[in-house]
């Protein structure tokens, strides 16, 4: 028979040595990071604990509108588990896409305790081409099929000042059309 303290041992040392990189959190803030953790995104883990998982997104639309999509999900259907695959960014600013894994462990309030998983999908990483904030949001609506009508609504810009940071984006990534920007966008992050 194995004791208590043995078993919650052999956990701890699970969960620090998982290949899986792991993150255990409360009302979005992080309270454990194992150490694949550490690999995939460059912070150490006092870089991380007892702060905001903001820290790991692109840009503050990304951690609110997947926040919200994951919430009302979760929220909805009743389901404890939510998956998707989005944009990550690394302490030295690349970014990246990964397969995000959430459960939560209080399902009467989804964000009260989750444990995430992330799996980085594809292994080349590349360095951004110099984004403003607003172009990363922009870029982010973008690759998801958004027209510049529904981008200024859900950023509280006018359609225009939209069309001018697709103008700008189409110039530092050198295409002559929508559909080659998305691809770059893609590619590139």
């Amino acid at each position: 028979m194995i004791d208590i303290s043995t078993s919650q041992k052999a956990a701890t040392l699970g969960f620090q040595e998982s290949p899986v990189a792991q993150i255990v959190v409360r009302h979005r803030r992080v309270i454990e990071v194992n150490k694949a953790v550490e690999r995939l995104f460059g912070y150490s883990r006092s870089d991380l604990v007892n702060r905001s998982v903001q820290r790991l997104y692109p840009s503050t639309a990304d951690f609110n509108q997947i926040g919200a999509r994951c919430e009302e999900r979760m929220r909805t259907s009743g389901d404890t588990y939510y998956e998707d695959e989005r944009f990550m960014q690394a302490w030295d600013q690349k970014i990246f896409w990964v397969r995000a894994k959430g459960a939560t462990l209080s399902p009467e309030d989804p964000f009260s305790l989750m444990i995430w998983s992330f799996e980085k999908l594809a292994e080349k990483s590349y360095r951004s081409v110099n984004l403003s904030p607003r172009e990363r949001e922009v870029a982010h609506h973008l690759v998801n099929g958004r027209t510049s009508r529904e981008i200024g609504v859900s950023l509280s810009i006018s359609h225009r000042t939209v069309e001018v940071h697709r103008a700008r984006l189409m110039r530092k990534f050198n295409v002559k059309n929508t559909a080659a920007l998305v691809s770059e966008i893609v590619h590139a992050f």
